[in-house]
């Protein structure tokens, strides 16, 4: 069995450029997504975008681990800065990541645990964290990376109330909609996972301004991070 490497992105203009960089060998539909299944800098690689909100990026990394046998899940795209020293462009990596929406609280469960689950954090692989961290101070030199908790949810967190309610909960350094069932996914199949996030806005009203011009620098630096991070994973 050779290595194989799924990359679930949430936005299609960051897919659309790993498929140009990519050899693709077959493009697959499942569930009313496309698996591109090829080579990415050596490596093979299935890229898919798996449409927003966690539903969808639940769905997408099961289908990437029972029909690919992906050995790593890569999930890429955008996030809300929940921590002042995270700008507009920085980096986010996942150290591990939770259901900010989940909540049993009224069985005696901390906010954001999945009941009868046996961990309340989906972690993210130590060494994909470290090799993603070092990869992006390489190839992104004059931006930030940051490591820590990343918050999702099926809400796009725009307000200073809902932000500073996931900081004192979660202790997250962004917000995003899709990264902690891909965890969550690769927690119960025992697959390695990471999250890569570029902060496009500061999670507060500011949110929708930013957004446009951002989004083309973003896109270029994840996808120069998720290229080269491949390369080094063994």
């Amino acid at each position: 069995h050779r290595l194989m490497i799924g990359i679930i992105g949430a936005m299609e203009a960051e897919v659309a450029i790993l498929k140009e960089t990519m050899e693709i060998e077959e493009v697959v539909e499942y569930a009313g997504m496309n698996f591109c299944k090829g080579l990415l800098n050596g490596k093979e690689v299935v890229v898919v975008r798996s449409g927003i909100g966690k539903v969808n990026a639940g769905i997408c990394a099961q289908i990437l681990v029972d029909k690919f046998q992906v050995d790593v899940l890569i999930n890429t795209g955008v996030a809300g800065s929940l921590d002042a020293a995270i700008d507009i462009g920085d980096i986010v990596i996942s150290t591990a990541a939770v259901q900010r929406d989940m909540d049993a609280a009224v069985f005696g469960d901390p906010l954001g645990q999945v009941p009868q689950m046996d961990t309340f954090l989906f972690p993210a692989d130590e060494c994909l964290v470290q090799k993603a961290k070092e990869v992006n101070e390489t190839v992104n030199p004059d931006i930030h990376t940051f490591t820590g908790i990343v918050a999702s949810g099926d809400q796009f967190i725009a307000s200073k109330e809902a932000k500073d309610r996931i900081v004192t909960n979660f202790h997250a350094l962004c917000a995003e909609m899709e990264g902690a069932a891909i965890a969550h996914a690769a927690y119960l199949n025992k697959v390695s996972c990471v999250i890569i996030r570029a902060i496009s806005d500061k999670a507060d009203n500011s949110a929708v301004m930013d957004y446009p011009e951002f989004e083309k620098r973003a896109i270029k630096q994840n996808v120069r991070l998720v290229t080269e991070l491949v390369a080094e994973i063994v």
